[in-house]
């Protein structure tokens, strides 16, 4: 063996006697360090694991069910609006919304001129939309659109836009009926009229489900029915859609006629108490929500307050016979043609002399009305005014009605009590003076007010004697003949008994010389009363301004017209004659 290989054998190293060589200390060192490190990230990890199974349990659970489990709304039906002959009024109709995810959206923006187009919107205000509501999830972007249209935006296939079923309100008879039934907003909420007033009975309540969807917030399918839908109840009102067709047809061509400002007709039931038509004028169509503007859509029959000029004659004359002091029979004299009253006078157009009441009324004189007014205690014409219905709601429950304006007996001077029996410094409705004529029509049984339908006998309260009433009737008609001031509101075949009014309107602390409210309430048929109206026409312009003018042939047309569809039988079939109601027209002079 060399040197060498003995070298390299006394160089090599064999394992000791008795185990491997002890560990170096630093090994040592660094597994106890990575055993600690693996413990604490156990302990961690356990501490996590409790945290997030115990502690944080229903927020995540909640979390995960925003993403793919939500509760979804039920919309409720709105009920349907139908007049007495179950004719609808007011249907709801289903319609589709788009609602978009802004921030799913975003990713495919170059898609928002063609979801423009498609929803016939403006491309630049959807932008403007989507980019202020990238913090948001959902967003509605078009409400209530047409079955064409809501496919359109379906065939599209935008990701992150969706269509929801909703319903939207749709009025058959447009601006017919517009002022009385109102309208709803876009989540179809009745905001005016009848749609206001009976929207918790209309509107129903909406239901809820569960419904599991995907990535994308599609639904997949349907967990579990938490709140059933409760649809909106049905309401039948009292009106009568063929007379409220026909109030609207004759008052708008008198309007136009008239080239007057605003008009109102208001018809009554006198059995009931049930408004068989109330129509204004200008009108606007609910359908269109661009014409609804405070300026257009308040019904003036019910809200807007005129002083109704000899109108309220009739009611005056009422508290004359009630009282004892006049009967039918009794005779005014008017002499010399006019009164002084402290500083004031009033005058007639002419002297009538000595007449009877009947001419009082058929002449309309304010001489004649005056001294019969002075000659009665001030509570005796308040409480038969008030009896009436005047300087308060007529209990309709139509939003915003007014109560008119009637001050306390306490309150009236001498000169207020004349002015008043010619009806000025006191204001009343359409509505409230047509209930007023109703009460006389049903010979002095106050009835409320309906506009729903009434299916049993209404009572109502007596304020003044029926024979009190027969007799006033019977002295309006003497208003009707060629002699009195409205020949023109003749029906041929029945007795007609009203009144006209023609007032100066308020004007900067005084009156208008050039602007005037026609008017003209009645009632028929005189024998067996069924019907009582109101027309008012604000501002005519077309030179007559006259009630017996502007306001008479409107009750002739509509009230003969209502007669004829009810099946009222005439109560007079002496043929009126051409030549008598030609022969009165220039006397229509209040």
């Amino acid at each position: 063996m060399s040197r060498f290989g003995k070298s390299r054998g006394a160089r090599s190293t064999r394992p000791s006697q008795g185990g491997s060589a002890p560990r170096p200390a630093s090994f040592r060192l660094r597994l106890g360090l990575l055993f600690g490190l693996l413990t604490l990230v156990g302990i961690g990890l356990a501490g996590r694991a409790v945290q997030l199974q115990l502690v944080q349990h229903h927020f995540l659970a909640g979390q995960g069910d925003a993403r793919f489990s939500r509760v979804a709304a039920i919309a409720a039906h709105r009920g349907t609006i139908s007049d007495r002959q179950g004719e609808p009024l007011a249907v709801s109709t289903p319609v589709d919304s788009v609602w978009v995810n802004p921030q799913e959206l975003a990713g495919n923006s170059e898609q928002l001129p063609r979801l423009a187009r498609a929803m016939k919107t403006d491309v630049h205000e959807l932008v403007r939309q989507v980019s202020t509501g990238m913090d948001r999830q959902f967003m509605y972007v078009k409400r209530g659109l047409q079955p064409n249209d809501a496919r359109k935006v379906r065939d599209l296939g935008i990701p992150g836009v969706n269509l929801t079923r909703e319903y939207r309100r749709y009025y058959p008879a447009g601006e017919v009926t517009g002022h009385l039934l109102g309208f709803t907003d876009v989540d179809d909420v009745g905001q005016e009229g009848i749609e206001h007033a009976y929207d918790n009975w209309l509107g129903g309540e909406d239901g809820a489900k569960r419904v599991i969807q995907d990535s994308q917030g599609h639904k997949v399918e349907d967990v579990e029915g938490i709140r059933a839908v409760r649809p909106g109840g049905d309401l039948r009102l009292s009106l009568d859609l063929r007379i409220q067709y026909l109030a609207y047809r004759e008052l708008k061509a008198a309007i136009r006629d008239n080239r007057a400002r605003a008009g109102s007709v208001v018809v009554i039931d006198v059995r009931s108490g049930e408004v068989l038509a109330m129509v204004n004028q200008p009108a606007y169509n609910p359908n269109d929500r661009s014409q609804i503007s405070p300026a257009v859509y308040r019904n003036r029959a019910a809200t807007d307050l005129f002083e109704p000029g000899s109108s309220i004659k009739p009611f005056f004359v009422a508290a004359g016979i009630s009282s004892g002091r006049f009967n039918a029979n009794s005779v005014i004299d008017t002499n010399p043609g006019f009164v002084q009253v402290g500083a004031n006078t009033i005058s007639d157009e002419r002297n009538f002399g000595a007449i009877p009441l009947s001419m009082v009324l058929a002449k309309s004189s304010n001489v004649g009305m005056a001294r019969l007014a002075l000659a009665l205690e001030p509570r005796q014409i308040w409480n038969t005014l008030s009896g009436f219905g005047f300087g308060q709601v007529s209990a309709s429950g139509f939003p915003g009605e007014s109560a008119g304006v009637l001050t306390n007996f306490s309150h009236w001077r001498t000169i207020s009590i004349a002015t008043m029996s010619h009806g000025y410094g006191l204001s009343v409705t359409p509505l409230q003076l047509a209930q007023a004529y109703a009460t006389l029509g049903a010979l002095g049984i106050r009835r409320p007010v309906s506009l729903l339908r009434v299916d049993t006998p209404v009572t109502g309260e007596r304020v003044l004697d029926g024979q009190v009433c027969a007799s006033l009737l019977h002295l309006l008609e003497s208003v009707i003949t060629p002699e009195g001031t409205a020949p023109l509101a003749q029906i041929p075949g029945f007795r007609v008994a009203g009144k006209t009014g023609t007032a100066y309107k308020a004007e900067g602390g005084g009156y208008s010389l050039d602007r005037y409210v026609g008017t003209f309430g009645g009632v028929v048929p005189v024998s067996n009363p069924r019907l009582a109206a109101v027309v008012v026409i604000d501002e005519p312009t077309a030179g007559k301004h006259h009630g017996g003018e502007v306001a008479a042939p409107v009750f002739s047309a509509v009230l003969g017209g209502a007669l004829r569809l009810l099946g009222v039988p005439p109560d007079n079939l002496r043929p009126a004659g051409k030549d008598a109601v030609l022969s009165g027209t220039h006397v229509a002079q209040r």
